[in-house]
């Protein structure tokens, strides 16, 4: 590891097989946290390269759990994180929304490494227990249209990572690596991503990859859309800025998406969007995003008629009702 390290220190690039190597070294236990944490330092310092994400990637699948659910033809609903801007779970309610719509969902996540609160916080703040067993995940998604993967069951290099993560408190090439490597392998992907350089990667990662998807960002920041900006979106056929006006929304400020300082106020929040007790600012915010995932299901459909489903899930309480149902399938 130490020649390595002097190596990505001198500004060089992994190739694919190495990166897989190291990715299969980490789960395996071979390196200790201090050589960890350095590897993590280099990618916050350079870009990482198509052929080291590649190679990560392709790692993490390799170690995965397997898993089925394929016949359900499901979206995955993520931001890489990393943004630093400490947003309520937009996310994880935009997933609730679309399962609420009728749309199979199947959500990969984990503990918050750098904000209060992660996919896996918000969901153990409603005393929800994670499972990799087939047969659960697939009764969840024939009774609520959305199971949720909680990643560290599913690949042991990431539950391996987990404490140096945490303890760096900074995004890492995890953060980028996690939306690729959620082990259903979805049919459909929304991703948000901090910043355009990565939502370049991305987009050329998935055109390789085969999956239907689009890839986010707000303008100022973001990995999602925020609605504090215009916005960016990249599909397969396309790449279209946006602004929040031209879709009928309200610009709002940073402090109207604030996740709050404690898991528990990330759960209030998170239970007052689908209750319908949410802000403006906090509503629109999850029906942009459950509106564009709807598209990229259904690229047929226009945006508009995306938006009106999303907002006709919360408004039904079909969205708050899918949630209550998995909270009981999974306590």
């Amino acid at each position: 590891m130490k020649q390595l390290l002097y190596r990505l220190f001198e500004h060089q690039y992994l190739g694919r097989e190495e990166a897989r190597v190291i990715l299969q070294n980490i789960a395996e236990g071979r390196y200790n946290d201090a050589q960890i944490a350095s590897l993590i330092t280099v990618f916050l310092m350079r870009s990482i390269s198509v052929e080291e994400l590649t190679g990560f990637r392709e790692a993490l699948l390799d170690m995965r759990v397997p898993i089925d659910l394929a016949e359900f033809k499901p979206i995955d609903i993520v931001g890489t994180g990393g943004d630093g801007k400490n947003t309520f779970n937009i996310s994880t309610c935009s997933c609730f929304v679309v399962a609420g719509a009728g749309y199979n969902v199947v959500k990969h996540g984990n503990y918050g490494a750098t904000s209060v609160s992660g996919a896996s916080n918000v969901m153990e703040q409603h005393g929800i227990k994670f499972t990799n067993n087939n047969d659960q995940l697939r009764r969840n998604m024939e009774a609520c249209h959305i199971t949720y993967l909680h990643a560290p069951l599913f690949n042991p290099a990431l539950k391996a990572v987990a404490p140096v993560r945490k303890n760096l408190g900074v995004r890492s090439f995890f953060n980028m690596l996690g939306p690729l490597v959620n082990p259903a392998m979805p049919a459909y992907q929304l991703l948000g991503v901090y910043n355009l350089p990565l939502l370049r990667l991305y987009n050329y990662t998935y055109q390789e990859s085969g999956t239907r998807f689009a890839v986010v960002h707000s303008l100022d920041g973001y990995d999602e859309i925020s609605l504090t900006a215009d916005f960016k979106v990249a599909m397969p056929e396309k790449e279209k800025i946006y602004s929040p006006e031209l879709l009928g929304f309200k610009r709002c400020q940073e402090a109207d998406l604030d996740g709050g300082s404690t898991p528990e106020e990330a759960a209030r929040i998170f239970d007052a969007v689908l209750e319908n007790k949410a802000t403006e600012a906090q509503r629109n915010c999850v029906v942009i995003n459950s509106a564009f995932a709807i598209q990229v299901i259904c690229p047929e459909k226009s945006i508009e008629t995306c938006i009106a489903e999303a907002k006709e899930s919360l408004d039904s309480g079909r969205a708050l009702a899918t949630f209550k149902q998995y909270v009981s399938l999974n306590s």
